[in-house]
């Protein structure tokens, strides 16, 4: 599984125009195949940013993600709105559940 995380901040004059188009990607990006996951949610500690959570089942489901216009005109209409750099990290890993996880010594949990 590929585990996406990514934020936005935003200016108060540029939110309601970022956010809006944040809601068309995630509701777009959720029609592409091997999609699992994909939100936004706006930060609690700060109303300016919007953060970004994707599970996507493999590299080729994120590729084909990046790979449409409409996602690369996104990334580059809100960069432009951005009151800094977005930011964006991507993991590839298992999931393993909580039981799996409370049962293994904790100097082997990385």
């Amino acid at each position: 599984m590929i585990v996406i995380s990514g934020s936005i901040v935003c200016t108060p004059e540029t939110f309601n125009e970022v956010f809006e188009l944040s809601l068309a990607h995630t509701q777009r990006a959720r029609t592409v195949a091997g999609c699992l996951m994909h939100t936004v949610h706006v930060d609690a500690e700060n109303g300016l940013r919007l953060v970004f959570l994707e599970h996507w089942a493999d590299r080729a489901s994120v590729l084909a993600h990046f790979a449409d216009q409409r996602s690369m005109e996104f990334i580059e209409r809100v960069r432009e709105l951005a009151a800094e750099p977005p930011g964006i990290r991507i993991f590839e890993g298992t999931e393993i559940g909580m039981r799996d996880l409370m049962a293994r010594p904790a100097d082997t949990v990385d």
